[in-house]
């Protein structure tokens, strides 16, 4: 019993010392680095209290320290980043995609604002603002000297508030001014349209509207064409969509699937990684679809071609995209601000990561500018054509009102082809998947 005594209390002793071995050197090291990042600080303390007394001129001390914090996330990443108050109130105002406003879509001429074009049913349309109209004075301000962002920030502001905008207009030999009650302005981050029976989703942005847009053009058009049985596929265009809100790009992407995995996100440490899955129910049955991008598509939109390609879901056309794979988390800080961090990389469910490599197409076609795609103008040579050819008496009224049909779409798609070649030759590829569906 002694013994079993003395050997228990050995083995005490010689863990405690063990303990103290292993541990020891490790606190040591976090004392150094601790030691060090606090040197490091009173360097940062010592290097702003000289310039603000030394620099040649006065310095802002608030405008010092966020170039400091922008500095220090920028030093990380492309993408990580500090935003001031008014960036993250923007920031929030895109992803949100409605905003009070007058609804006009403009840009800066010689200093003054230029009207692109005024939105659809919205205050300034109803109003009588026109595209290209120069807007010279806000509620008597002039905007001369002002950067866009805040003629802009001086349209915006709350709902059902009045606004007088001062208007040059080209005829007109004197400026005039319109009163504009503001509305909730909801940006289009979808717009839709039917080539032939062929749907084409324009997909600009991922904001919270994005799903909501897409399932309403989505039902539009098939009740347009007299049912889903009468649409022929989806033509979903990413180009130039430089991305958004994860959450949109996970619903988007699974109002095309059923099941299986749209894309996994993996962080610093393992148990922080999240799967975000498919649930049952495509919105068009399981149609044909094509996805069209560019090197203008980057994050959400990767991740929803990247989710339909690895699912054989589409045919994915079009150039490399951007290759951004990273997922920037958002984080509120003091005064009001927000900082931009780099928290994890996604990947596609077949789990590759297409970070700074993008999402390669499945058939490479470079976009044609407009006029280079065009015929020898010579009209085409058919036994129709033929003196004294013999008729084709065998076609009921049915069959010939079809083949005209046919016909009149191959001439609007070749039209097309000259103005946009890549979405043309996506709609041909559907029309080759639609004939090998069963009838």
């Amino acid at each position: 019993m002694r013994k079993f005594m003395m050997a228990a209390l050995g083995g005490t002793a010689a863990g405690i010392l063990l303990t103290t071995q292993v541990a020891g050197p490790l606190i040591a090291q976090e004392n150094i680095r601790n030691s060090t990042v606090y040197e490091q600080l009173d360097l940062f303390g010592d290097v702003f209290e000289r310039i603000r007394t030394y620099y040649v001129e006065d310095v802002d001390e608030a405008e010092l320290i966020e170039a400091a914090i922008n500095g220090m996330l920028m030093s990380l990443d492309p993408h990580s980043s500090y935003l001031p108050p008014s960036d993250y109130e923007s920031m929030q105002t895109h992803t949100r995609g409605e905003f009070g406003g007058l609804g006009i879509e403009v840009t800066q001429e010689e200093g003054f604002v230029r009207v692109i074009t005024p939105m659809d049913d919205t205050p300034a349309m109803e109003a009588g603002v026109e595209a290209g109209d120069f807007i010279t004075h806000v509620d008597g301000v002039t905007l001369l000297g002002l950067t866009l962002e805040d003629a802009v920030d001086m349209m915006r502001g709350e709902i059902g508030s009045e606004i007088v905008l001062t208007i040059v207009r080209e005829g007109e030999d004197e400026p005039f001014d319109i009163t504009i009650v503001r509305d909730r302005i909801r940006l289009t981050a979808v717009r839709h349209r039917l080539e032939g029976n062929t749907a084409v989703l324009r997909i600009a942005s991922f904001t919270e509207q994005t799903y909501p847009n897409l399932r309403d053009g989505l039902e539009e058009m098939i009740e347009e064409v007299g049912g889903i049985e009468n649409l022929e596929g989806v033509v979903l265009d990413l180009r130039n969509n430089p991305g958004g809100l994860l959450t949109q790009a996970i619903r988007v992407s699974d109002a095309f699937l059923e099941q299986g995995e749209i894309v996994s996100t993996r962080g610093r440490n393992p148990e922080d990684g999240e799967r975000y899955n498919a649930t049952p129910g495509d919105l068009i049955d399981g149609l044909p679809m094509v996805v069209l991008i560019n090197g203008g598509s980057a994050s959400a939109s990767e991740i929803v071609a990247g989710a339909l390609q690895d699912h054989r879901r589409a045919v994915v056309v079009g150039t490399n995209s951007f290759g951004k794979g990273s997922v920037q988390s958002v984080m509120p800080v003091q005064g009001d601000g927000a900082m931009r961090l780099t928290t994890s990389l996604y990947f596609t469910p077949s789990g590759r990561s297409i970070q700074a490599l993008g999402v390669a197409p499945d058939i490479l076609v470079e976009q044609r500018e407009v006029g280079e795609v065009e015929d020898n103008g010579r009209p085409q040579r058919t036994e129709a054509g033929l003196r004294g050819a013999l008729s084709n008496a065998t076609l009921t009224e049915d069959e010939i009102r079809q083949l005209e049909e046919e016909q009149e779409q191959a001439r609007a798609t070749a039209e097309l082809r000259a103005q946009d070649y890549q979405l043309a030759y996506a709609i041909d590829i559907l029309h080759g998947l639609n004939a090998l569906r069963p009838r």
